[in-house]
């Protein structure tokens, strides 16, 4: 696995816009905001002309212009780590122009988004093992620091590789229009354990894993499935044991569980140790045709005879933990209580 060095005060951090750009509110107070804190942390930045465009078709850009400047901010030796400045809908077609052949070449640096920006972290982890946190986009930085934004940066800077979820989260419905409020902490969470027993999938009160943790949002991984941007098999060719972590946006439980099927057909569950799904958005409180997130995947996982960890603290529903794709980490669940140590990284 390739590392990237952490960041300390001095160095650059470079922001890029290969998905959803930052051009309405209330994305740009919290951008404005966390460049603000960046710098007052020691940091410079270096933004790319179109972190503050929009196409008005979901993109900061044309697709190639997003790419090369996502390249070019990248491969910049004067950069040191870059983090995206937002998820979106069409990261899919500006990846179509970006070389990762080049850039698994390249020195690697620090990567972090989620949402659509796992069109870039999948695949310079399953092309190139190189590893990319998977954690908020800068405009989150803008707001009061809480445990996501603390935490990213105790990983991006090396100081706690150690990642615990935390007790309460904001429910979705939850709707403020202050753009740089805290979190609203009105949920108490709960995790749902699964061990194997015997062929099924049993309810359990602790869970432990112990692999190299892969995967993103759900939505972009089926769509990534089976393009020349998946490295999936050559990955598992590689890495023994893979702990695939997901998380969805705005699939159902029924769309959730056609994306498992689509990956396990296409060998994606193979050399896999475990399984840990983050707090689904659009599924969360969704009942299908009397099937909820919980029985549309039970189902396909059964006979794969590994531990699965449902509603941790990931992805759409804040808070997430961010976590290193690529790293060689254990991880714990007991109760409602989940942890994520990577000190073994690399």
């Amino acid at each position: 696995m390739r590392i990237p060095k952490f960041i300390k005060k001095g160095d650059t951090i470079g922001l890029a816009a290969p998905s959803f750009g930052i051009s309405t509110e209330p994305y740009i107070t919290r951008l404005e905001a966390a460049v603000s804190k960046f710098r007052a942390l020691g940091y410079n930045v270096m933004m790319v002309p179109s972190c503050m465009k929009n196409l008005g078709t979901c993109l900061s850009n044309l697709p190639e212009i997003a790419a090369r400047e996502l390249m070019d901010i990248y491969l910049d030796d004067r950069v040191d780590a870059v983090i995206s400045v937002g998820g979106g809908e069409l990261m899919c077609e500006t990846i179509s122009h970006v070389d990762f052949r080049r850039l698994c070449e390249a020195k690697p640096k620090w990567y972090m988004g989620y949402s659509d920006n796992t069109n870039f972290i999948y695949p310079m982890l399953t092309l190139g093992d190189v590893a990319g946190i998977y954690g908020p986009c800068a405009p989150g930085f803008g707001k009061p620091w809480e445990g996501t934004e603390n935490l990213s940066f105790a990983l991006l800077e090396g100081r706690d590789l150690t990642v615990k979820g935390f007790d309460m989260f904001e429910s979705p419905e939850y709707d403020d229009e202050d753009p740089l409020r805290r979190y609203h902490f009105d949920t108490k969470k709960e995790l749902t354990l699964y061990a194997p027993v015997n062929g099924k999938l049993l309810k359990t009160d602790e869970v432990m894993m112990e692999g190299v943790l892969s995967g993103g949002c759900l939505d972009i991984l089926i769509n990534l499935s089976g393009t020349r941007f998946d490295g999936t098999q050559e990955f598992l060719d590689r890495h023994e044991k893979v702990i695939l972590v997901m998380e969805a946006c705005d699939l159902t439980p029924l769309d959730i569980r056609r994306g498992l099927w689509q990956l396990r057909e296409r060998g994606w569950m193979r050399n896999l140790i475990g399984i840990v799904f983050g707090r689904p958005l659009n599924a969360f409180n969704m009942d299908q045709f009397g099937v909820d997130r919980f029985t549309a995947c039970l189902p396909l996982l059964e006979d794969l005879g590994v531990p699965v960890i449902f509603d941790a603290d990931i992805g759409h529903i804040d808070p997430m933990v961010p976590i290193i794709m690529g790293a060689d980490t254990v991880v714990t669940a007991k109760g409602n209580d989940i942890t994520f140590d990577m000190r073994r990284l690399g």
